[in-house]
């Protein structure tokens, strides 16, 4: 007879089989609900016709957003008593980059930076915290772009969207949780007690480290601005990014109104419900684009080429990957060399 544990191993990957599956599936049918409404060869010649020069430019952005990701990270390390080289950060950002758009969920990226971080901190638990205080503020500065956007673009805060007042309520509210967590650290642990039903001991341990990690942020409140700041620039360099790719296809859609539409496609797209984003991403676009009396096939052009963009600049990061481990192996076989 199988233990529990035995049998809720055995299920565990068939389930994320499962998912991964049903993700892939909703995906595939929005892509193909979009694409029979669409003229494909239309929509073919217009991407072929894109502005090489604006293209470039969209990545250059996007590189340059990369680089304000890095530091902004590294600014919260910092605060951490962890000082890494910015080039590293940058090249560890860059790895996490390509593991969260080739792998089928977005969050091996962090995965990747919390392993680079957590040797040289000595704990789990702080590089963690780092990573997630990292992801929220990123995640609080994105909501803050689309409530202004909604705000001063009220059409397209309309009903059936995410509104103004929703945005607006929602940044409040996160804004209010990550004051509680670094104001009063040990307020915030004290509510996390219950879990100590699955393992007090190891809960208790984790506890204590994340409520130092958090006092110690406590202390330094100008590296969460900095970091909120940097995040600022990040969520508008991507409306930024986008912008420029729907410049290169002479798409009649300003700044402006991407400043809402891109951060509300991001904030949708999290919802793990898709394959990375795939159909949700282009199911928002065009649910907005046309709003704005534009055709479908623009914004698919848009999302598209964004994802392609971003595919490609993100081979950067595998490339990394594969430097860092002929690296490792090289003096690996140094040592091995050293000691015959």
């Amino acid at each position: 007879m199988k233990s529990n544990s035995e049998s809720s191993s055995g299920s565990s990957p068939k389930r994320h089989v499962l998912m991964s599956v049903a993700k892939a599936g909703i995906s595939v049918a929005l892509l193909w609900l979009l694409f029979t409404r669409v003229d494909v060869n239309r929509l073919w010649l217009a991407a072929r016709q894109a502005s090489p020069s604006w293209l470039l430019a969209a990545l250059a952005v996007y590189t340059g957003m990369t680089l304000a990701s890095a530091w902004r990270w590294g600014l919260l390390l910092k605060a951490q008593h962890l000082d890494f080289r910015f080039r590293w950060l940058t090249a560890s950002f860059l790895v996490a980059t390509f593991f969260n758009n080739f792998l089928p969920s977005n969050i091996g990226g962090d995965v990747v930076r919390i392993a680079d971080t957590a040797s040289v901190a000595r704990s789990r638990t702080l590089a963690t915290t780092v990573v997630l205080l990292d992801r929220g503020i990123g995640l609080l500065a994105l909501v803050l772009i689309a409530a202004v956007g909604s705000t001063l673009h009220p059409r397209l805060g309309e009903a059936r969207t995410l509104g103004a007042g929703l945005l607006w309520a929602a940044f409040a509210a996160a804004a209010t949780v990550a004051s509680v967590a670094v104001g009063f650290p040990h307020l915030f642990t004290k509510l996390a007690q219950p879990l100590r039903w699955l393992h007090a001991e190891w809960v208790d341990e984790r506890l204590k480290r994340l409520t130092a990690t958090l006092s110690r942020f406590q202390k330094t409140p100008g590296a969460l601005a900095g970091c909120f700041f940097g995040a600022v620039v990040v969520q508008t360099a991507i409306v930024a990014f986008y912008a420029a790719i729907a410049h290169s296809m002479r798409i009649p859609i300003g700044f402006a109104e991407l400043a809402v539409i891109v951060p509300i496609t991001l904030l949708v797209q999290m919802v793990p419900v898709s394959m990375n984003g795939f159909g949700v991403r282009e199911a928002t676009f065009g649910f907005y684009f046309t709003r704005l009396g534009l055709p479908l096939e623009s914004a698919l052009l848009v999302s598209f080429l964004g994802a392609a963009l971003i595919l490609l600049f993100s081979l950067s990061g595998g490339l990394t990957y594969l430097a860092r481990h002929a690296n490792k192996a090289q003096a690996g076989f140094g040592a091995v060399l050293a000691e015959e």
